[in-house]
């Protein structure tokens, strides 16, 4: 039976989730799985907009079908929950009329707080009335019902309504109308939904949960939402007979799920209707593939289900259920991997804040590397190295960090800067060792004087003051937090398995130094596909030679220096290739400009003058010498390499000799051999050519035979666009996408988080084209580059190694352009993994979809 505009929710009724709604299909499914649920009716997307516009459905005809005497709740039902709805409202219908008849059926007190509770719910919804003046009275007394009456009229100047059908009337058209509100649209596309998204409406019977028999409502779930372990929870049941559900209930009043030394539960009280839940839960799981939170009412022993909700769940319990249902065959493997968005792998495989918990935010700014962390401020490298000797946790707090800062980094927690954007050197080094990290706080001050960081709200915080880091939120907390820690239990790593079978493209991971390598493997990742080998130069013993090679003045004084280093990157380079196991390292040769490695400060030159024996006057001489106006497009990468061949011909070796040291112990070991910042292919030419005469004298002086692939990094766009002639010279190109997005925008990848906010929010850019991807400019670079060295050279190995690696819809991209792999921070290896495999699975999906047609 239907009328225009609305139905009743029948098994065979032609109910649609695109057309009335999630709820209004999972009621169908509990009405079909048998489940004791009240009449019910639904009005369509249509009907509700039409509502909207004054148009209404035949009450009558709705109420009629609810019954004599009718009492009815609404619900929204939106096409996915998660896009929310305006608020239920429950017990329309009653009046002073009902509530006489309740009085006489249920009792007095019953009767009066379902009115109170309606009259409050119509006063603010409807009429939009104060909710603090239609508080819950203490006790729902004829009194109480009488003040509330009285109170609608004075505050409307209009008696209470009492007919259901204008009661009805209103609540539709209210809930129409807040669903197309400004506010209700911009908080439900904040979600993911359409501007144009339609609401339905569900119009429920009311089952009352009170009564003279044992009566009471509540919901009930059968896993953990925290954790994902299987177990019955939920409200416990109020014994409602007399008394408001809504009020706090006192000891005579609670009944609890399961037995319970604290009181009755309904297990031991209503056994039936207690082993009807279970069942009824069993069977939503099995048959709607789901965990899902029953709503239910109990009616002088008689049950009633109203609505299943999908359980609210951390990613941690996510996982764990998504795993479960397919390992019990509810699901497929496919689908639980689907059910994981990819980003969310963050909260399990960092620590986290836990969301319950209080938070005194003192700063703000961008999100660079997940997870969270508390520690003692610290504002250099120094202090958070003496800190983390006497086992203490520190935060190093910068304006921005060079490479001098790295052992501090590794020393501390967490990292908080004030300036830098989401591919700054803060940003890529904490996701690659895996710290959290905010960058581009703005609002802070720094007086290094005095040793103080000033909030934004004036308040003052000095060395050795506790704060906690929030990656994930991008802010600063004052005080020590309740964290969550890490999550890499069977669930997760089963998880990941079933996503390897599906994807079609490599993951590695940039590693720079052997724990990185170690967390590499930890992740499953296929090899390294970037080592910056200029961060193994920053140790006390290493930088004091990297600077005597740069203050020397012939070549011989040069080597001499380097020769010094060889051992060592030849035992880092050895390391490496035995935690991998054969897999493949890419070994990108020395990048940044010389000046990294020398002080910048009066003190830091009279120390260094003081270790290579020279006057202070020369060291200052030397440093400002180096120093240029725009290191970052000057004397760096390749260029360097060919004016000061000596730095490429050490690394050579010592990755040759590493080469064949660790190929005595394992799997035959492949180096490959990364030139920077090319952009010209007679600059591979000149370095290919000192590699092989490296390669030569070291297979003649071990007698030892091996081999290697030698690449290029692709981070200029002059590269890109000439990528056919460079190719012809290296077997792979990589393309570096944290540096090629500067080229290309002219952007200074540390400073625009200054303003790249301002530029995202005015429609200038979509997003942070250092965050994702620009396919339309930097994209159609890659592109170019790709197809013109394939193109070239049929089998030169393409992907990219930039931060963008890790970005779900950079993998998307790198997939649909043919790269073999992508190649991202440790930590994010997992998030990669599981995009790819998403992309694999939907693919399929997709390909199998068309087949059927």
């Amino acid at each position: 039976m239907s009328e225009p505009g609305f139905i009743e929710i029948t098994p065979t009724a032609p109910i649609e989730t695109g057309r009335h709604g999630g709820r209004a299909k999972c009621l169908q499914r509990l009405i079909r799985l048998d489940m004791p649920v009240p009449r019910t009716l639904a009005l369509d997307f249509d009907a509700v907009h039409g509502v909207s516009a004054g148009e209404m459905p035949d009450l009558g005809a709705m109420l009629k079908m609810i019954g004599p005497d009718p009492l009815v709740s609404v619900r929204p039902s939106s096409e996915d929950p998660d896009w929310g709805g305006p608020s239920a409202i429950l017990n329309i219908g009653m009046n002073d009329a009902l509530h006489a008849k309740l009085v006489e059926s249920h009792g007095e007190a019953a009767a009066n707080a379902l009115y109170l509770r309606f009259i409050q719910a119509y006063a603010v919804h409807v009429g939009r009335l104060d909710p603090d003046d239609f508080d819950a009275p203490e006790a729902p007394t004829a009194e109480a019902l009488r003040e509330a009456l009285d109170l609608y009229e004075e505050e409307t100047h209009e008696y209470f309504p009492q007919d259901p059908e204008v009661q009805l009337a209103e609540i539709l058209r209210s809930m129409a109308r807040a669903w197309e509100g400004t506010t209700a649209r911009l908080l439900r596309e904040a979600k993911g939904a359409p501007a144009d998204a339609g609401l339905g409406l569900i119009v429920q019977k009311m089952a009352l949960g009170v009564g003279k028999g044992l009566s009471g409502s509540g919901v009930m779930q059968f896993v953990n939402g925290d954790t994902g372990v299987r177990e019955v929870r939920g409200r416990y049941l109020c014994k409602s007979q007399g008394r408001d559900a809504l009020a706090a209930p006192d000891d005579s009043d609670v009944m609890y799920l399961t037995r319970d030394p604290r009181g009755r539960s309904i297990e031991d009280v209503l056994p039936q209707n207690f082993a009807d839940l279970i069942t009824f839960g069993e069977k939503v799981r099995t048959r709607l593939r789901e965990e899902m939170q029953i709503e239910f009412a109990i009616e002088n022993e008689e049950l009633f289900i109203l609505d299943a909700v999908r359980v609210q769940r951390s990613e941690r319990a996510n996982v764990r259920i998504a795993v479960e249902l397919a390992d019990d065959g509810i699901i497929s493997h496919d689908e639980a991997v689907l059910r994981i968005p990819p980003r969310a792998l963050a909260e399990l495989l960092h620590s986290q804040v836990d969301p319950k918990g209080e938070r005194d935010v003192f700063a703000e700014g961008i999100a660079a590397s997940p997870g969270a962390a508390t520690g003692k401020i610290v504002f250099n490298a120094r202090a958070a190295q003496a800190m983390a000797a006497q086992h203490e946790d520190c935060i190093l707090v910068r304006r921005e960090t060079s490479p001098e800062d790295i052992r501090g980094m590794h020393a501390a927690r967490g990292i908080l800067t004030i300036r830098g954007g989401i591919t700054s050197h803060a940003a890529v080094i904490a996701r690659g060792l895996g710290l959290p990290c905010v960058v581009g706080a703005a609002g802070l001050r720094l007086d290094k004087r005095n040793g103080m960081l000033i909030a934004p709200d004036g308040r003052v915080f000095r060395e050795g003051d506790v704060i906690t880091v929030d990656g994930a939120a991008g802010e600063a907390l004052s005080g020590s937090v309740d964290l969550l820690p890490p999550e890499l239990g069977d669930c997760f790593r089963k998880l990941m398995t079933w996503a390897d079978e599906n994807r079609d493209i490599g993951i590695r991971a940039n590693a720079d130094t052997p724990p990185d390598a170690d967390k590499a493997v930890m992740f499953n990742a296929e090899g390294i596909g970037l080592c910056r080998t200029e961060h193994m130069f920053i140790d006390d013993d290493r930088l004091l030679a990297m600077r005597e090679m740069i203050f020397a003045n012939s070549s011989e004084d040069r080597r001499a220096a380097l020769e010094r280093l060889l051992p060592m990157q030849r035992d880092d380079f050895t390391a490496l290739f035995r935690i991998m196991q054969g897999k493949p390292v890419c070994i990108r040769l020395f990048d940044p400009p010389l000046h990294e490695f020398l002080p910048h400060g009066r003190e830091g030159m009279r120390e260094l003058a003081e270790a290579l024996d020279l006057p202070i006057s020369d060291v200052t001489v030397r440093v400002a010498g180096l120093r240029e106006f725009n290191p970052m497009l000057g004397m760096r990468g390749v260029r360097l390499g060919i004016t000061v061949p000596e730095i490429y011909d050490m690394q050579a070796r010592a990755i040759f000799e590493a080469t064949i040291e660790a190929s005595k112990s394992g799997d035959p070991v492949v180096p490959e051999i990364m030139i920077p910042l090319v952009s010209a292919k007679r600059e591979v030419e000149i370095v290919k050519t000192h590699i092989d005469a490296v390669a030569a004298a070291v297979r003649v002086e071990t007698e030892a035979d091996f081999t290697y692939r030698l690449g290029v990094m692709v981070e200029t766009p002059r590269a890109a666009l000439r990528a056919d002639e460079i190719a012809h010279h290296a077997s792979f190109m990589s393309f570096g996408t944290n540096d090629l997005t500067q080229m290309t925008y002219g952007l200074s990848r540390d400073d625009a988080g200054r303003f790249m906010g301002e530029y995202v929010k005015q429609g200038v850019y979509v997003e942070d084209p250092f965050h994702t991807l620009d396919r339309e400019g930097v994209g159609e670079l890659l592109e170019i580059g790709a197809e013109r060295a394939r193109d070239a050279r049929e089998t030169v190995t393409l992907s990219i190694c930039g931060e963008h690696g890790g970005n779900p819809e950079s993998i998307a991209f790198c997939r649909e352009a043919g790269f073999d792999y992508v190649s991202c921070s440790p930590f994010r290896v997992p998030v990669a993994r599981l995009a790819a495999a998403h992309l694999a699975i939907q693919d399929r999906m997709a390909q199998q979809a068309e087949k059927t047609e």
